[in-house]
């Protein structure tokens, strides 16, 4: 699965370079269709594919991966 997450990342970024760099109007990955209109769904998606690799190589590692369990936000 590391693999899997690693080459999504890949192409994820590609894509989004395609896009800021204004040289493409669209850019394709697979059957899917992206415009600069889904810049903010792109970096959600590399945001989280990243997370997920970082988990899979900490347990590759024999590590437990890092979670979050609760956020409390104060006003100080």
């Amino acid at each position: 699965m590391y693999e899997y997450y690693d080459r999504l990342i890949g192409k994820l970024m590609d894509a989004k370079i395609a896009l800021l760099e204004g040289g493409v109007k669209s850019y394709t990955i697979d059957d899917r269709s992206l415009t600069r209109f889904d810049l903010d769904k792109l970096t959600e998606e590399i945001d989280k594919a990243v997370l997920k690799r970082a988990e899979y190589e900490s347990l590759m590692n024999g590590k437990a991966p890092r979670k979050a369990v609760a956020v409390v936000p104060r006003d100080y």
